[in-house]
């Protein structure tokens, strides 16, 4: 039994390498994701390879990991992609931590448990830090309410589990509607010759703001930004489908987080620093 954690870039990496480097794993790897939130369609190829993967969440503020997806017995039934949907939430608070919930940060109330509406995750209990220092407005700020507020956006299923649905920073709104990144840039995995992706804000004068994905392809495959569109209109709302698509490699940090506050930057969205 083998063990290890890695960002979403480092398992997208291994789904995507030459067969040739992927032979000779005979045993199930247990690995944990950390970071962003992983595509469904990276958990299911991971999957495939014989990789069983845990989402794990948390934040310097709250420890890391606070919260994980616990995995129902259940589940072991499903098609491998509902399945990979299921391994792809949280919900279940870690050790020591009192409670993990998503809650209205205007009225601190809790969302319903539709899986539809957004709210702000939010945590307390023993592993939550006592305060920024030296920086009582910013810890008042944090800690508003009696919870603590990640700055993540999410929904909570009937079931109770949560789903990461974006940074709040990363939430796109064209025309009114708000638009998930994440869950555009879970449709650009599907795609087989994708490698890595990321989705931002372009400013538009019509919408105000619109999809833009920044795209790396796989090594030896070809796709352009027609047929990478077609492929998410299959998978997505017409709204939600990006209106660009700029291929290239990625900037990434040394740990292989892409910096997409450089990528805001390239398309002049005004919501490019990022903190």
């Amino acid at each position: 039994m083998t063990h290890y954690c890695g960002a979403p870039i480092v398992h997208a990496t291994l789904v995507n390498a030459p067969a040739d480097l992927k032979t000779g794993i005979e045993h199930t790897v247990h690995a944990m994701v950390a970071g962003a939130a992983p595509p469904a369609a990276l958990i299911e190829g991971m999957e495939h390879l014989g990789f069983e993967i845990t989402h794990i969440y948390g934040l310097t503020e709250v420890y890391g990991p606070a919260a994980a997806c616990e995995k129902q017995e259940s589940w072991t039934a499903l098609p491998i992609g509902e399945r990979a949907a299921k391994n792809a939430r949280q919900g279940v608070p870690y050790h020591l931590q009192e409670a993990v919930t998503v809650l209205d940060p205007a009225t601190m109330e809790p969302v319903p448990h539709d899986g539809e509406t957004m709210g702000e995750l939010m945590f307390r209990g023993n592993i939550a830090m006592k305060g920024y220092l030296k920086n009582p407005t910013a810890t008042e700020a944090a800690f508003a309410g009696g919870w603590f507020h990640t700055g993540d956006l999410g929904v909570v299923y009937p079931d109770g589990y949560v789903k990461i649905k974006d940074r709040s920073k990363d939430i796109i709104i064209s025309g009114g509607e708000n638009i998930s990144s994440i869950e555009v840039e879970d449709a650009l995995y599907r795609h087989p010759a994708v490698l890595a992706a990321a989705v931002v804000a372009k400013p538009d004068a019509r919408w105000g703001e619109t999809p833009c994905a920044f795209v790396e392809l796989r090594s030896g495959t070809t796709a352009t930004a027609e047929e990478i569109v077609a492929h998410c209109k299959t998978l997505l709302a017409g709204f939600k489908v990006p209106k660009t698509v700029i291929f290239g490699e990625l900037p990434k940090t040394a740990t292989g987080k892409i910096q997409k506050f450089e990528l805001r930057k390239r398309v002049g969205s005004a919501s490019a620093v990022d903190v």
